[in-house]
């Protein structure tokens, strides 16, 4: 074989191994888009499943116990068996029915209702919290995540989910054949 040859066999194995390369980074690329999508997700699907609810918090009135912009997991119970100082969801007694996330400051079971108070707040909230809109105990508090999974149960939401599921899949299908080619 002359010096061409050479220089020719030479150069497709270094073709050869950089394929190999680009379709490992492709391939671990692919993977770990689908791993994120799928773990946000998660997320989303699997707390309900055990009976949690998830609230994204939008106001400040519990920090910085609870800072805006976090996920919070709430899970149902009795309320004759939440405690002061207990952070508790309740559904406002408003029009709107909002969802509130304040502290219990006194627990009145003989007339079924709660005192409240955001930590953020002066004074306690001026209206009881009747037992009947009371949602739940927050166990679980989560910083900042509450605006990805907000912005991931939109539509656009959505799209981009899926948008990035069939990145992934594209880049492990190229990494699968870049390797074949190896």
């Amino acid at each position: 074989m002359g010096a061409k040859g050479r220089r020719n066999n030479s150069e497709r194995q270094k073709k050869k191994k950089n394929n190999g390369a680009a379709g490992r980074v492709c391939s671990i690329t692919g993977t770990a888009l689908i791993v994120v999508v799928i773990i946000l997700c998660s997320l989303l699907v699997l707390p309900g499943i055990f009976g949690f609810h998830m609230y994204h918090v939008i106001s400040g009135s519990m920090e910085p116990s609870i800072r805006v912009g976090s996920l919070i997991y709430v899970r149902g119970g009795k309320p004759e068996e939440i405690k002061e100082k207990d952070i508790i969801a309740f559904y406002s007694s408003t029009e709107d029915g909002s969802i509130i996330t304040h502290r219990v400051v006194k627990n009145s079971v003989v007339s079924g209702t709660f005192t409240t108070k955001g930590d953020a707040n002066d004074g306690e909230d001026p209206t009881p919290v009747p037992y009947e809109n009371y949602i739940g105990k927050v166990v679980l508090t989560i910083p900042q995540v509450g605006k990805i999974l907000t912005i991931m149960t939109s539509f656009y939401g959505k799209v981009a989910a899926a948008c990035i599921i069939l990145l992934g899949a594209l880049l492990n299908f190229i990494g699968s054949r870049q390797k074949k080619e190896e």
